[in-house]
């Protein structure tokens, strides 16, 4: 992928990633990357990631997502690439 070139990315992370911080987490460092999106706990017990923006910085926060905060613990994280439809303002947590 091309860095700068923006893009939609969809992943689904499991583990121990709910009751941990994840959330906030992630939304932390995504605003400091300057994409846009949301996250949210899902009924299973994984967590959601939906963002837009460069691939640069989209590859950084998928990084990011695979260590989580210190008490969690990444089992999996399924992603799937596409082109960004500006669907999004700021980025934030879901409930």
């Amino acid at each position: 992928m091309e860095t700068g070139t923006e893009k939609r990315v969809s992943a689904r992370i499991t583990g121990r990633v709910q009751g941990v911080g994840f959330r906030n987490f992630t939304r932390r460092r995504a605003r400091r990357l300057e994409v846009t999106g949301w996250v949210r706990n899902e009924s299973d017990g994984s967590v959601r990631l939906e963002a837009e923006g460069p691939t640069d910085a989209l590859e950084s926060l998928i990084e990011t997502v695979h260590e989580g905060p210190r008490t969690a613990r990444v089992e999996t994280v399924d992603v799937d690439w596409s082109d960004a439809a500006d669907a999004f303002e700021g980025f934030r947590v879901r409930r």
